[in-house]
């Protein structure tokens, strides 16, 4: 049997259809390529706005028109808030909330053996999300290159932030146990491996309700032979510990690297939107980490930032206190999005809406901050001595890779380079 696989959103949905993707393999499916014809298709979808509800529809729509006799199983964000509309999509046969992933494999087998269940009735109700909790980590982990992987290490959120679906479509947080974490990144080094991103929906509250913390974790995943280099996919700044970046600094495998959510640069805004941090205790990170991680001769540290533009109230003074803020902060990138009402959250029903044409308005004056800061990063790195470990894709006659900091090098292909790390000067030997 036959099945394709497509994957929307974070790089925490792409481990998880990796690790579904090992089972049926064990089990003797044969993966196809997404857009051939299959027995059966696996999407995982994404819910962050109603683009990207959107775009999952679109994607299903395309899986049936390609083969129509085909059974669609539809897991992830977009099938926990709206399965009866994601259900009523032709060819659907199989809607996975999250409570079911980690049994979605056996789930799919038991419905090919006895008949997949015919569709249930819509709930009653205005279709608000409702309070979700899930028992549970199902491990897993991606990879894209030969080179690098997406570690999975904990799942859901328990900040009900006033604009977020998070915790309704994935559960309050829970985390895998550090002893199931480096199991995994054992598997991962004896493939060959030398980078692992760690990745979770809240990944800094790692530990809760287990007694284990995020710096143990940390810790114990810096002992495991054959992994070079970690990398912290995401990291709320209120979970930032001076003893956790102490560590780090002193000589560990894990880079100076850091992405953490800022999603306003308005005080006025956080505490509306129920953010647990204030633009000064942001600001009190970023220079702690730089204090202890930069110096002459060392890199720059990359730090890359969330920002949601067009929330309920963001005037034009509280958008200009967020551009000024992080004019303040120097990030070398800004992931940029606009804020999208989600039904049943707080921001919801808040007065202040603003009109999408002004929220794509400041998504361009962001994006086009984040060019100019990101030019000001690389020009701050050029000519310190880096290490690059490079990647196996060709294009061109070029391969490329990151450095420790996250900056991309594009050398003449040499396939010797491949998974390996190599000296190089920011700047000078690379375009």
């Amino acid at each position: 049997m036959t099945i394709a696989y497509h994957t929307l959103g974070c790089k925490l949905n792409y481990a998880e259809t990796s690790a579904w993707e090992k089972q049926f393999a064990a089990a003797g499916f044969e993966t196809v390529p997404w857009g051939k014809p299959a027995d059966l298709y696996l999407v995982n979808t994404c819910s962050v706005t109603e683009h990207a509800n959107q775009k999952a529809r679109g994607v299903i729509r395309r899986a049936h028109r390609v083969a129509p006799g085909a059974r669609i199983i539809v897991t992830g964000c977009y099938a926990q808030l709206r399965p009866a509309e994601v259900r009523a999509l032709e060819g659907v046969a199989l809607v996975v909330g999250a409570a079911g992933k980690t049994t979605l494999f056996q789930t799919v087998r038991a419905a090919l053996r006895d008949g997949f269940p015919a569709p249930e009735p819509a709930p009653a109700g205005d279709g608000a999300p409702q309070a979700l909790r899930v028992s549970g980590v199902m491990p897993a982990y991606s990879s894209g290159e030969r080179t690098r992987a997406f570690l999975k290490v904990q799942d859901g959120c328990s900040n009900y932030c006033a604009y977020c679906t998070v915790p309704y479509a994935s559960g309050e947080s829970r985390s895998l146990r550090i002893a199931e974490v480096v199991a995994q990144a054992r598997e991962i080094a004896a493939k060959g491996m030398k980078e692992i991103v760690l990745t979770g929906v809240n990944t800094g509250d790692f530990g809760r309700g287990t007694g284990e913390s995020f710096l143990d974790l940390l810790k114990a995943l810096n002992e495991v032979g054959g992994i070079e280099r970690y990398r912290i996919s995401s990291i709320e700044p209120n979970l930032i510990t001076e003893e956790m970046v102490d560590w780090i600094a002193s000589g560990t495998k894990f880079l100076p690297h850091f992405h953490i959510p800022l999603q306003t640069g308005s005080d006025e805004l956080l505490r509306r939107m129920g953010r647990r941090y204030d633009t000064a205790l942001f600001a009190e990170k970023m220079d702690y980490i730089r204090r202890r991680m930069e110096g002459p001769g060392l890199p720059k540290v990359f730090f890359g930032i969330d920002v949601m533009v067009g929330l309920p109230g963001e005037t034009d003074e509280l958008f200009a206190q967020t551009c000024a803020f992080i004019r303040r902060v120097r990030p070398a990138f800004i992931h940029v999005f606009p804020y999208s009402r989600r039904p049943g959250t707080r921001a919801a029903t808040m007065k202040g809406q603003l009109p999408e044409r002004i929220k794509t308005e400041r998504v361009a004056q962001l994006k086009s901050l984040s060019d100019s800061l990101s030019e000001a990063f690389l020009a701050e790195n050029r000519g310190i001595a880096e290490t690059v470990l490079f990647e196996s894709r060709e294009k061109g006659g070029t391969m490329s890779g990151y450095t420790r900091n996250y900056i991309r090098i594009t050398v003449p292909y040499d396939k010797d380079l491949v998974g390996k790390t190599a000296p190089v000067i920011i700047g000078t030997d690379h375009e």
